[in-house]
């Protein structure tokens, strides 16, 4: 069975059929650039764009950087402000023709690395946490997802942790994979403290060159990178696909 799913980050949209058995990508993933400004209207025109350029028809999970309760948008910290208090779930069905359901894009890489990847028969409390344009989290108790955690946004130093440790703020900033490193340390310290896990995932695209900067992370529990790496969005937006 497949579904298709479509991950709309700060800066890029991305978009693919996913196999429900595997997770996997079931065709090479389609990738655009997030329309500046984000509106709901021009992003509900990229995601019908992807769709069409994949020539798929069916139900359509989209996963987005904001707090997402009951398809309706309650945040917007990496898009546009006027997505707050928009029927999500309504616009995007609207704009594809099809039936769709939005949650948060943390919520949907974690609830994927729980079916598929390295969170997969794990019990106790996991932490999904995907690093790119800010911080997004995913909380799961016994693999029940604790939906809009924003741990991303919890203050440290005076600011939203993702000020200082997002994966944009390293080339912004021209910080070396080592130094940055060491913020993302000094983040999941005080997240482990706030929330005891026993597990921490970590995705997004900085997941990819982790071999650059894991070293400098030290915290008392268990520590994964994502198996399906930036794909986890995707394949988790398609999992909450409207059934038909």
């Amino acid at each position: 069975m497949q579904r298709f799913g479509i991950d709309i980050g700060g800066t890029g949209m991305k978009a693919a059929p996913v196999d429900l058995v595997t997770g996997e990508l079931a065709a090479a993933r389609a990738r655009v650039d997030t329309p500046q400004p984000a509106t709901p209207e021009r992003v509900a025109a990229v995601a019908r764009h992807l769709v069409e350029h994949h020539d798929w028809s069916g139900p359509v999970g989209v996963c987005m950087p904001s707090v997402v309760m009951h398809g309706v948008v309650r945040s917007a910290a990496n898009i546009d402000d006027s997505w707050i208090g928009v029927d999500a779930d309504a616009l995007f069905s609207d704009a594809i023709g099809a039936p769709v359901h939005v949650l948060n894009d943390a919520d949907a890489a974690g609830q994927a690395e729980m079916t598929w990847g390295v969170g997969k028969d794990r019990s106790g409390v996991v932490l999904c946490l995907t690093f790119g344009t800010g911080i997004g989290s995913g909380l799961f108790v016994d693999g029940v997802l604790v939906p809009n955690t924003e741990f991303g946004h919890v203050e440290l130093d005076g600011a939203d942790a993702e000020v200082s440790a997002a994966a944009r703020v390293r080339q912004a900033e021209g910080l070396s994979w080592v130094e940055w490193g060491d913020r993302v340390n000094r983040y999941l310290q005080h997240v482990a403290f706030i929330v005891s896990p026993d597990l921490i995932i970590l995705g997004g695209g900085a997941s990819k060159r982790s071999d650059r900067w894991l070293s400098r992370v030290h915290v008392e529990c268990d520590l994964a990178i994502a198996a399906l790496e930036n794909n986890a969005g995707i394949a988790g937006a398609a999992l909450h696909a409207p059934s038909v």
